[in-house]
């Protein structure tokens, strides 16, 4: 054992693993730019096309979420195209990222729906939406073999300029607190959190305050007091951005299994792209979905077990099963707004009585 790893806390031992982990197995950009997606030396008449992304996410998150996919399609693009990356409110506040992306300001987006204001009936799925999913895989269950694929196509194609390409999972939401443990329905009275819109308006049913400040700022509010913590993750990213330093207190409850992200681009520049970079860039994001479902999933429950920064805390079997029921009303709500909310959440529940059907190990 090296004197480094001697000094090393438990949560730093397992998120250095993990890393270790995800590069030893070629999830990386590099490994995945040197192997099968490399293109031979060619000689190029014209310019590279360029293109500038934004993500929702900060940068220390980004180094996961996003820098990955996108080295490795700059790598393998041989010089056909390069992608400028760009983190949380670099260039434009990420509730304007739709805007600015279908004006041509930016060229593609990664985020949510919710979170960068889609002007579609179905953004507020986007997100976490309150017990739709337990597990990341559900994500693309749905997509893939719900009819959720279809939806989103149908919806992001009656909006001008706009190219909706793919969503895929992040982690489950967890609310994290400073000063202020949660162990009843009571203790979320008033507490102000950093959070995801569809999320925070189900549980400010409970007095819980929805906060919205940049991403870059939440740790220093915190320190101040503006906020008393976050509902916007999981343990994987508490602890990666160091959240988990400052919060003392973890809420085992977990009103999500998986946030649904995803891709777009601007319709005019997506459509300047050569059908061959178009597949590469679809084939990064794929990579780039299983990135994070590894890079999560490695996470979650180790650092809920083994994490040493912060108590856990639980609601009680009583309350808890009260939140699950009250979802119930709220997603009936929300289908009510549209036909197409409508289907989206009977998706869910088809794909929920299958799941529970199925049994073990599903549900």
């Amino acid at each position: 054992m090296t004197k480094d790893n001697k000094t090393l806390s438990p949560s730093e031992k397992i998120l250095a693993s993990r890393r270790t982990f995800l590069r030893n197995a070629g999830l990386g950009g590099a490994a995945i730019a040197g192997s099968t997606l490399a293109a031979p030396a060619i000689v190029r008449a014209q310019a590279p096309i360029k293109w500038r992304l934004q993500s929702y996410s900060g940068a220390p998150l980004g180094a996961h979420v996003i820098k990955p996919q996108i080295d490795a399609f700059n790598a393998a693009a041989n010089g056909e195209m390069e992608i400028e990356l760009y983190y949380a409110d670099q260039l434009v506040p990420t509730a304007e990222l739709f805007r600015a992306m279908q004006n041509g300001t930016i060229d593609a987006v990664q985020s949510d729906d919710a979170t960068m204001a889609s002007p579609v009936d179905i953004s507020v799925f986007g997100g976490y939406f309150p017990f739709a999913t337990r597990y990341s895989l559900d994500v693309p269950a749905l997509f893939n073999y719900y009819g959720l694929n279809e939806i989103w196509n149908e919806a992001y194609g009656e909006v001008d300029n706009v190219t909706w390409l793919s969503s895929g999972a992040w982690d489950p939401l967890h609310i994290f607190t400073v000063n202020k443990p949660i162990r009843s329905l009571a203790d979320m009275n008033g507490l102000r959190v950093f959070g995801v819109p569809t999320a925070g308006k189900f549980l400010s049913k409970y007095g819980l305050i929805p906060v919205t400040v940049p991403w870059d700022d939440v740790e220093v509010a915190m320190q101040t007091g503006e906020l008393d913590g976050v509902a916007w993750c999981g343990f994987t990213e508490a602890y990666e951005v160091g959240w988990a330093d400052v919060c003392n207190y973890a809420l085992t409850n977990s009103v999500t299994g998986a946030w649904f992200g995803s891709y777009f681009a601007n319709t005019e520049s997506w459509n300047k792209v050569p059908p061959h970079l178009q597949q590469l860039y679809r084939s990064t994001i794929d990579q780039s979905h299983y990135y994070r479902d590894v890079w999560y999933w490695g996470g979650e429950a180790k650092l809920r077990v083994e994490g040493e920064k912060m108590e856990l805390t639980s609601l009680p079997a009583e309350e808890w099963g009260q939140v699950v029921t009250d979802s119930e009303a709220f997603w009936d709500e929300i289908a009510s707004a549209s036909p197409r909310s409508a289907k989206v959440v009977q998706a869910f529940k088809d794909y929920a009585a299958v799941m529970n059907k199925a049994g073990y190990p599903y549900r």
